[in-house]
């Protein structure tokens, strides 16, 4: 069976959530095969075992930490000559997007970005997407080289399947390039202790309808109930009611959780876009003929400051 690699997102050797759909994905076109950069292969490589990675190549420079993307792609580039795999699989967050662009371009193939879902074709991984502010989806395959292939988080759920998962040294020989862009402080960001807004199973969304910044402890509080990230509408972000981090839609972060609930979001297709692809959209809004309404799985015509305290006392008490 040919083999896929997967490029490891980590932290200091923590696998995160998207690899492993990564994994899962990679099992239906072939042979899962991790790829690691930086510290912490040792640490992540049971994980990776479990969840398929019939084997690990890891690396470990200071580069990778020092410099931005390039590093990464010469690793990746590294492994596709070691490996001469059928398939390359990232997650698509910006820093996984860049990577997978540099490295078709070296491969002299083609890429797709932001799949939804995946599955074996006769001629090469076939590929879902929304596209056109998810307005429509589409299947597609590369049909030049190596398919590169970034996917959404949450596109699909992580399944474990014991393998192998040794640990092999990959040998990288960073070019001129790889030292160029330097990164020359960091600041760690404050954690809210929600889940990851991009990566997150439940998302909880206030908008406008919210009113103001101080209401805002609604949408939270039935976040923190349900374990969800919370997320803003432009209209909320550009107000000043919530930070720029957490807008959703067009202009924002795209979201494909398990569950979305929309509180107070009128639903217009700036928005839409960055939410569609959810898997149960759930909306409470007091407008009736709110654009929202034509999108959801489940909408509650009500006012929001006595739909959501109900509803997020009903979480509690079921959990309690």
């Amino acid at each position: 069976m040919a083999e896929v690699l997967v490029y490891v997102d980590h932290v200091d050797g923590a696998v995160r959530k998207p690899t492993l759909e990564l994994l899962t994905l990679a099992r239906r076109i072939g042979e899962p095969v991790a790829v690691h950069l930086g510290a912490g292969a040792d640490a992540a490589a049971p994980t990776l075992a479990e969840y398929g990675a019939v084997k690990v190549l890891a690396a470990d420079a200071p580069e990778f930490a020092d410099y931005l993307v390039v590093p990464k792609v010469d690793a990746l580039q590294a492994a596709c000559e070691a490996v001469s795999p059928a398939t390359v699989l990232l997650p698509s967050s910006a820093e996984g997007k860049e990577i997978g662009a540099r490295l078709a371009l070296r491969l002299g193939s083609g890429i797709i970005t932001d799949a939804v879902d995946l599955e074996a074709g006769d001629e090469g991984p076939v590929a879902t997407q929304s596209v056109f502010a998810a307005a429509f989806t589409t299947k597609s395959r590369v049909s030049k080289g190596t398919p590169v292939i970034t996917v959404k988080p949450n596109s699909a759920a992580p399944e474990a399947a014991a393998a192998a998962g040794a640990v092999e040294q990959l040998s990288v020989s960073f070019g001129a390039l790889a030292t160029g862009t330097k990164v020359v402080s960091r600041t760690q960001r404050e954690s809210s202790g929600r889940p990851e807004l991009t990566e997150a199973a439940i998302v909880v969304s206030g908008g406008r309808g919210v009113g103001g910044a101080e209401n805002f402890n609604v949408v939270e509080s039935l976040a923190d109930s349900l374990g969800a990230a919370v997320g803003a509408s432009r209209a909320a972000v550009d107000a000043g009611w919530y930070p720029h981090t957490s807008q959703v839609g067009q202009t924002g972060k795209t979201v494909s959780p398990q569950l979305y609930i929309a509180a107070g979001i009128s639903g217009a297709i700036q928005h839409r876009a960055g939410m569609q692809t959810s898997k149960t959209i759930v909306a409470v809004n007091k407008d009736a003929e709110a654009p929202i309404f034509d999108l959801v799985d489940y909408g509650v015509v009500g006012d929001l400051f006595e739909v959501v305290p109900q509803l997020t006392e009903e979480v509690k008490s079921r959990k309690g």
